[in-house]
This record gives structure tokens, C-alpha cells and sequence, in this order.
């Protein structure tokens, strides 16, 4: 339980900041809105986004990946659709959205873990 409030707290996190980076481009109704922004986008992440992911695997596989983005930036934008408290201006919003999101995330889970030390 403790770790489900951890990656929570953790994603509403990058939530909120992401949106706050990106301004005018993604509307957030404060801190509240991030949590349910975050847990919103894991539910659509543990339903939605395996389905987009086997339908779309020629396309994924002929760009090398790169297809991922996309379908995350489509799973931001049905989170947009569902809360009424998120916004995305558009389709490339979203993708940067998706991005700074991911990269704020990384940023947070490693500030929490203890350093790690070879020794030899």
C-alpha cells in the first residue's frame, strides 16, 4: 500500500509539474486535478493502452518504436476526454505532455533511491 501512495504521489507530481511547464498548452485544475489526472491515465494505461498496443503493432514495428509515442499522446488526450478538469490544446501538446511527464517521473523514482555502488 505504501508503494501504491508513493508511485501516486509520484505521478500527480509530474502531473502537476508538466502541466505547469507546458502553460497555456495544458489546463490542470490544481493539485486534486493532478491525482485524478494520474490515477485516470493508470487506469487507461492498464486497460486501454495494451489494446492500442497489439492493434497497432505493424505500425509500431515499421517505425521502429517510435509509434509508442503516439499512442500515448492518444491515451493523454482520452484522459483530456473523460476528467473535465484536464485540458490538452492538441495532439502535439499532448505528445510533449506524454514526454515531460515520463521524463519528470524518472527524474522523482531516482531521487528516492540509494545510489548505486559497484564494488569490485
Amino acid at each position: 500500500m505504501n508503494k501504491l501512495l508513493i508511485r501516486l504521489l509520484i505521478s500527480s507530481l509530474s502531473v502537476f509539474f508538466a502541466a505547469w511547464i507546458l502553460g497555456e498548452g495544458v489546463q490542470l485544475n490544481g493539485f486534486l486535478g493532478a491525482v485524478a489526472v494520474a490515477i485516470i491515465l493508470a487506469i487507461l494505461n492498464y486497460t486501454i493502452k495494451p489494446l492500442l498496443i497489439v492493434f497497432t503493432i505493424p505500425a509500431t514495428l515499421f517505425t521502429f518504436g517510435l509509434f509508442l509515442f503516439v499512442i500515448n499522446a492518444l491515451v493523454i488526450m482520452l484522459a483530456d476526454y473523460f476528467f473535465s478538469g484536464f485540458a490538452v490544446a492538441n495532439f502535439w501538446y499532448a505528445l510533449l505532455f506524454s514526454l515531460l511527464v515520463s521524463f519528470i517521473s524518472s527524474l522523482l523514482r531516482n531521487l528516492g533511491e540509494e545510489p548505486n555502488q559497484y564494488k569490485g
